[in-house]
């Protein structure tokens, strides 16, 4: 995990809740010690579900599209706003435009 990384000020995330109104962001229950990547999953409505990973060579947030059917979203617990880096809250703007 990049102990760089910038995560929201309070004052941005009212601003970025707005702007990506109806979108939940995931987190993947299990052992965070245990693992060195650090995983979001978001989903709209009833629409699909992604996962995020930051790909640290890229300076970038990569995007899967999962297979609903093969997913269990039971391994999925809700996260906090203010725990989803900022990186992450604008290319999740960008990603869920209208």
């Amino acid at each position: 995990m990049n102990a760089n990384r910038k995560f929201a000020s309070p004052a941005s995330v009212g601003e970025n809740m707005a702007a990506t109104n109806g979108i939940r962001v995931y987190t993947q229950l299990v052992d965070k010690a245990a693992h060195d990547v650090e995983l979001f999953y978001s989903r709209r409505g009833n629409g699909p579900i992604y996962r995020w990973l930051y790909e640290e060579t890229r300076a970038h947030w990569r995007a899967f599209r999962m297979n609903t059917s093969d997913f269990g979203t039971h391994k999925l617990a809700n996260a906090s706003w203010k725990t989803v880096p900022e990186t992450l809250q604008a290319q999740l703007g960008a990603h869920y435009l209208d």
